[in-house]
């Protein structure tokens, strides 16, 4: 909790020293939270609990066809950690989810990996539809635009979907012409020494391992599925959120889709001097889009990391508790996960 603290301390110093300077009021900022129906965040953590348990489900569709008898509780165990770990320690906890998956489900390390990385393209592909959707339909939203604004959104609309298709090609190259896609950029690299191809050779394999699932039609539209549903499930987890706070509450499911848009780019690209610029975005989108106070802004902006990052940290402790991790050893995993992402990918993990 020391690291929710010093984070929703940073947003605020940055708020109030960078762009508001003197102008941000402490007691209305206190106020928003006295004032905050509770039933709602409640309900919006649940949500976010939920699209959690999704990726799990996601995740047993890419590591069947290498254990078809894997545990979709395990899945969800070793998600609900990772992302702790992500929580505390920040980005480089990401490779412990794959690497708590390989050693649970006795699958190839290097084959998780892959796999983490196409959960990050299908993200990417749900995150440009939904940013790309909410653009198309601003006349429906609440949001004020002037025309340049406008007229900003839009391209960036356009050029969300134009990534979006791009990378929707990969996966259906990787998918359906892995074995030609694979010989392709092997014979590409032919000019490499013959330790370093080989070593191209066996990650390439790992990764087409990893998007297996992208070769079936039945898995393929489960990945779609249930990246839709997550998706659709925070978009519900925001708009209850929304509706917890006065200044947000009229805020539609287009408002939703608009602001979770913006707001996951925000998770993408981060902001100079600041970090990550997600906590930020969420109060310009708010205050410069919708008009809310700056200071309701902010307390809203610091919910929604609370609801969609922090809510994963009673359930993720508990797991880790019962796995016998305590502090010590979740940095001892971060730093073996990260050292075997960068290593050569091994045939088995280790158990």
């Amino acid at each position: 909790m020391l690291l929710a603290a010093a984070l929703t301390a940073l947003i605020l110093w940055a708020v109030h020293n960078h762009w508001y300077r003197g102008r941000f009021q402490w007691g209305k900022f206190a106020e928003s939270f006295l004032e905050i129906e509770w039933k709602w965040v409640v309900a919006s953590s649940a949500l976010a609990l939920a699209s959690y348990y999704v990726r799990a489900l996601r995740w047993s569709v890419m590591v069947k066809p290498l254990q078809p008898k894997s545990n979709t509780w395990r899945l969800f165990k070793a998600t609900a950690i990772g992302f702790t770990v992500v929580v505390l320690l920040g980005r480089p906890g990401e490779f412990v989810r794959p690497y708590l998956i390989a050693l649970k489900e006795r699958v190839p390390l290097s084959s998780q990996f892959a796999s983490w990385l196409l959960e990050r393209i299908l993200d990417l592909l749900a995150v440009l539809v939904v940013f790309g959707y909410a653009v198309s339909r601003l006349g429906h939203s609440h949001a004020n635009l002037g025309p340049p604004l406008r007229w900003s959104l839009e391209a960036g609309g356009w050029a969300a979907t134009l990534l979006g298709l791009v990378c929707l090609a990969l996966l259906v190259m990787f998918g359906r012409f892995s074995g030609t896609a694979r010989r392709r950029l092997l014979d590409a690299l032919s000019f490499l020494p013959s330790r370093h191809h080989k070593r191209t050779d066996r990650i390439v394999t790992a990764f087409l391992e990893g998007t297996a699932a992208t070769k079936q039609p039945g898995s393929a539209w489960r990945l779609i599925a249930y990246t839709l549903l997550e998706w659709a499930t925070i978009v519900l987890c925001i708009l209850c959120l929304f509706r917890a706070f006065e200044e947000t509450s009229a805020l539609g499911v287009q408002d939703a889709l608009l602001f979770l848009g913006l707001v996951s780019f925000g998770s993408i690209l981060q902001i100079p001097g600041v970090g990550g610029g997600m906590q930020l975005l969420a109060i310009l989108v708010l205050t410069q889009l919708y008009g809310v106070r700056l200071e309701a802004a902010t307390s809203i902006a610091i919910m929604f990391w609370i609801v969609t990052f922090v809510v994963i940290l009673p359930p993720g402790l508990l797991f880790a508790c019962q796995e016998g991790f305590n502090w010590r050893k979740l940095r001892d995993l971060e730093r073996r996960a990260v050292r075997a992402e960068a290593a050569e990918p091994a045939p088995e993990p280790a158990l």
